[in-house]
């Protein structure tokens, strides 16, 4: 699934608007996020705010990494990989 598909997958969904771009920016907002909340510097609703964007932040990420998931597994099922050092004996 390409990177644009995503986008429009998710913000259909009610996720996370279409000015998500990919998961490394999501990650990093993510992370960004979570140290803001961490520091204990944020007022009450801002923490609120930022608890509620990192939950969809955090659903974004989760599935996005189990889309890539499931393409690696399709991947090594139709290429049957084997382990490195096979490939190497048989040379």
């Amino acid at each position: 699934m390409s990177a644009t598909k995503s986008k429009t997958a998710v913000a259909s969904s009610g996720g996370l608007p279409e000015s998500t771009p990919d998961f490394e920016q999501s990650f990093a907002e993510l992370e960004r996020i979570i140290a803001q909340m961490e520091s204990g510097q944020m007022p009450l609703e801002a923490s609120l705010a930022a608890f509620t964007r990192g939950n969809e932040l955090l659903e974004f990420c989760q599935k996005s990494l189990a889309d890539v998931e499931q393409q690696v597994k399709i991947l090594n099922e139709r290429q049957k990989l084997v382990p490195l050092a096979t490939q190497t004996d048989s040379q």
